[in-house]
C-alpha cells in the first residue's frame, strides 16, 4: 500500500447561486491576459445545455478520459494508443475547436465609437462586437462561456437537446421534460478534478502534465510543454487550454501559491453562496490502476474504497511509516471533504464513468418540486404530497439525470445522498418547530444523531476554518519540501523535480544560534 496525500474538494449544488463570482475572481487573478481571453479556469453552467465547451461530456465527440479494458491491470486510453497517439502527433480529429468555445472567438466591443468626437448624424453611437483575436469588427455571436444561462437553453429547439445526461432516457421523455412546465434548471460549477488518475497527465507526449506528490494538484510544466494540446482532448472535462499566444497548454492550479500560504484558492474565497469546501484526503496509489478498470456500476464505490480512514491507527502507523507528517494527518481527520464522501456518502463524483477518479465532488441539489395539473383558475400549482417536506418523486430535477451526471447512471447512490439531506432537514425540523428529538427519520437512511448535527453544521453553519482545512507544515520538517516555504514558488519552478536556489536547512544538530 503506497500512501499519497490529496486536496479533496466538495461543492453543494443546494447552495449555488450562480452568480459567478468564483468565475471573475478567477478570471482576474489567472486568465486576464491575452491568449487566455477564452480561457475559465472556473466556469458556471446552467443545465440542461451543451455546456462549454459545446458537449464536453460527450465522448464519442471528443474521445476523452479513460475506458475500461477487461482482463487488464489498467484502464486504457479513450482518445488513441501511444502508438497512434505519436502517428497523429500533428494533426487531432478530436481536437475542440474555437468554435466550440466561442463561436468566433472571445469578443469585446468598439468603445472607441462611444468616446469619438465626430456627430452621429441619424443613430446612436454603437458598440459592436469585435473579436479579441483577430480583431475583426461587427462579428457574428453564436456561442460563448455563459450562453445557457438561467435556462436559456432548456427547450427542444435549444441547446437542451445536445445535453449528454439525457442519454439514459428515450427522446419522448426528454423532450416531456424540455416543455416549460416541466423544464428544470441547476447550476453546476466546474474546475479542473484533479484526479487521481488524470487522463491529461497520460495523454501528454512530451510529459509536461505532472502531478504534485504533496497535495496531488495537477500541473503542466511550462518548460517541458510543446503544444502538442493532447491532453486538452484527453481531459473528459474540457479543463485544459491551449494559449495560442505562448504556444503552451494552461489549467487551474488549484491556486496551489494559496495553499501554500495556508489560504483557499480564489473561486473558494469569493463564493458567495459558501457551497465550496476543501480538505485533505488519503489514497492508496496501489489500487488506482484498478479502480479506474472496474465496471461502470462499481466505480463511485470503488472509488470511496480507496479513500484512506485517517483514524485507523494501522492507517495512521504506515502513512508515518511513508513520512506523511502529523499534521497533514491531524487536517485529513478535520476535512470536510472525507465527512461528505466516505462517512455520510452524500457527496458524489461527476462524471465516473469516465475513469479519471476525480478529487472533486457534487452534493445532488434538492430541487423544487414538480408542477401539478391546471386548477380550476386555469393556473399552474405545486405538487402536494400531503407532507411539509417533499418526497424524491417529488422533486421537478428527474433523478436519473442526476444518476447519469453524477454517479454513472446509478440512481440508488443519488437517492440515498438526497435521503440523507431530506432526513437531515425533517430531523432539524422537530427539533426546532416541534421540540422533540425522535431519530427514527435517521436511522432509516443509515445516519446517527452525531452524524446529522455535525452533517448540519457543515452545511448550514460552517465557519471558514471549518469549510477550508488547509495541512501547515512545521519549518523544521521542510528541508526537503521546498514547494511548501512560502514565497519561492512561481511559474518558473513548476518542473518537478526542480526546487529553488537556497539554505537547505535552517536546524542543525548543534545547539545554539547559527548551528
Amino acid at each position: 500500500m503506497r500512501i499519497k496525500q490529496q486536496m479533496g474538494i466538495v461543492f453543494n449544488l443546494d447552495k449555488c447561486l450562480g452568480c459567478q463570482t468564483c468565475t471573475i475572481a478567477c478570471k482576474n487573478v489567472w486568465t486576464n491576459r491575452e491568449g487566455a481571453e477564452y480561457m475559465f479556469w472556473n466556469n458556471v453552467e446552467t443545465k440542461p445545455g451543451a455546456g462549454y465547451p459545446k458537449q464536453w461530456e460527450n465522448q464519442d465527440k471528443y474521445r476523452g478520459g479513460w475506458k475500461e479494458d477487461p482482463g487488464a491491470d489498467a484502464p486504457k486510453l479513450n482518445q488513441a494508443s501511444r502508438f497512434w497517439e505519436m502517428i497523429s502527433l500533428f494533426y487531432n480529429p478530436v481536437l475542440p475547436q474555437m468554435d466550440d468555445y466561442y463561436g468566433k472567438g472571445p469578443f469585446t466591443f468598439t468603445y472607441e465609437d462611444l468616446h469619438s468626437e465626430q456627430p452621429t448624424k441619424y443613430s446612436q453611437p454603437v458598440a459592436r462586437p469585435k473579436s479579441q483575436i483577430t480583431g475583426e469588427e461587427d462579428i457574428e455571436l453564436t456561442y460563448g462561456v455563459n450562453w445557457e444561462d438561467n435556462g436559456a437553453g432548456t427547450h427542444e429547439e435549444g441547446t437542451g437537446k445536445l445535453d449528454y445526461n439525457f442519454m439514459d432516457m428515450t427522446p419522448a421523455a426528454r423532450q416531456a421534460l424540455l416543455k416549460f412546465e416541466n423544464s428544470f434548471m441547476m447550476y453546476l460549477p466546474r474546475i479542473c478534478n484533479h484526479c487521481l488518475n488524470p487522463a491529461c497527465v497520460g495523454s501528454c507526449p512530451s510529459g509536461a502534465n505532472y502531478k504534485r506528490e504533496e497535495d496531488g494538484v495537477v500541473l503542466i510544466d511550462q518548460d517541458r510543454c510543446r503544444g502538442w494540446r493532447y491532453c486538452v482532448s484527453g481531459c473528459p472535462y474540457k479543463k485544459t487550454y491551449y494559449n495560442w499566444r505562448t504556444g503552451k497548454s494552461e489549467k487551474c492550479i488549484l491556486c496551489f501559491p494559496r495553499l501554500e500560504t495556508g489560504q483557499p484558492p480564489m473561486c473558494f474565497q469569493a463564493c458567495v453562496g459558501r457551497i465550496r469546501y476543501l480538505g485533505p484526503l488519503l489514497y492508496d496509489l496501489d489500487r488506482v490502476a484498478e479502480t479506474a478498470n472496474a465496471p461502470e456500476h462499481e466505480l463511485v464505490d470503488r472509488h470511496r474504497d480507496i479513500i484512506l480512514n485517517p483514524f485507523d491507527p494501522e492507517i495512521i502507523a504506515e502513512a508515518k511509516r511513508q513520512g506523511i507528517s502529523d499534521n497533514w494527518l491531524d487536517a485529513c481527520r478535520r476535512s470536510p471533504v472525507y465527512k461528505m464522501v466516505k462517512e455520510w456518502e452524500i457527496a458524489l463524483p461527476l462524471h465516473p464513468e469516465f475513469r479519471t477518479l476525480p478529487s472533486l465532488f457534487y452534493i445532488p441539489p434538492e430541487s423544487p418540486v414538480q408542477t401539478a395539473k391546471p386548477n380550476d383558475r386555469g393556473t399552474l400549482d405545486m405538487v402536494d404530497g400531503g407532507t411539509v417536506l417533499p418526497d424524491l418523486k417529488e422533486f421537478r430535477i428527474p433523478i436519473e439525470y442526476l444518476a447519469r451526471l453524477l454517479a454513472a447512471g446509478n440512481t440508488k447512490l443519488v437517492e440515498t445522498a438526497l435521503l440523507r439531506q431530506l432526513a437531515l432537514r425533517e430531523f432539524r425540523r422537530q427539533e426546532r418547530v416541534e421540540g422533540r428529538t425522535d431519530d427514527t427519520v435517521l436511522k432509516a437512511v443509515g445516519l446517527t444523531i452525531e452524524q446529522a448535527r455535525h452533517m448540519h453544521r457543515l452545511l448550514s453553519l460552517a465557519h471558514f476554518h471549518e469549510r477550508f482545512v488547509i495541512a501547515t507544515s512545521r519549518t523544521e520538517d521542510t528541508d526537503n519540501a521546498p514547494y511548501l516555504e512560502r514565497g519561492f514558488t512561481g511559474y518558473d519552478l513548476l518542473a518537478p523535480e526542480q526546487s529553488p536556489k537556497r539554505r537547505t536547512s535552517f536546524h542543525g544538530n548543534k545547539m545554539g544560534v547559527g548551528s
